[in-house]
């Protein structure tokens, strides 16, 4: 069952990179986008790449840093997302979905993240 899961988190940050890859292909190319487009494309695939990352370390000590990154780009990439819906009035309503997405991953990252600390304290405290 948590090898399910884990591969689920994967995929859902897999294609909600895509996502956010496929939605600034559809910005206007005004100078304020493309600042924000440069940023967004930036903070989401480093999501992918430290959820990728994580998936090969050796230590839970070097997981949680990785999964920390995920978290923390994920969060830069809500905030350009919401910057993007606010001044883009166009892709709006569009993009409430793909918010959704990232603000769940979000939640189910700092999960792992807590549990994985709470395992690596109960196996110390074993010990």
């Amino acid at each position: 069952m948590k090898e399910k899961r884990t591969k689920d988190i994967h995929d859902r940050i897999y294609k909600f990179v895509i996502r956010v890859l496929k939605l600034i292909k559809q910005l206007p190319k005004t100078s304020e986008n493309l600042i924000i487009i440069n940023q967004i494309a930036r903070s989401a695939t480093s999501m992918g790449a430290n959820d990728r990352e994580a998936d090969g370390t050796t230590t839970k000590r070097d997981f949680i840093h990785k999964y920390s990154i995920v978290r923390k780009e994920a969060k830069e990439t809500d905030y350009w997302l919401n910057i993007i819906a606010d001044t883009n009035e166009i892709l709006k309503s569009r993009m409430q979905d793909l918010i959704t997405e990232g603000e769940e991953i979000i939640k189910i990252v700092s999960t792992i993240i807590y549990n994985t600390q709470i395992n690596k304290r109960n196996k110390q405290i074993v010990k």
